[in-house]
């Protein structure tokens, strides 16, 4: 009886991947979005200390996300060649 190449620690490692995936383009769309709202203003007079305060906590946001991102994407990058090659090593070894 032959197995199907997705079965046992395969699948799982997929499901992960797909999680991990997932957490990488949902930071992503939300930097971007960040992004969008930013201006590229400068704040003379001392009525635009509020929105330049605002334009500041923006820009922390945002690169407070980067590690985040970063990790998450070696993560999955990462897990997608260890994957591909615990898939050959599988079928290798079953040939």
């Amino acid at each position: 009886m032959e197995s199907s190449t997705l079965s046992g620690p395969i699948f799982y490692m997929l499901v992960a991947w797909g999680i991990i995936t997932a957490i990488f383009v949902v930071l992503l769309i939300w930097r971007s979005l960040l992004e969008s709202h930013e201006d590229d203003q400068i704040f003379i007079e001392a009525s635009g200390d509020r929105m330049a305060k605002e334009q500041r906590d923006l820009v922390q946001k945002i690169n407070t996300l980067s590690r985040p991102i970063m990790a998450s994407g070696v993560a999955a990058g990462g897990l997608l060649l260890f994957i591909a090659g615990f898939w050959l090593y599988q079928g290798l070894k079953n040939f």
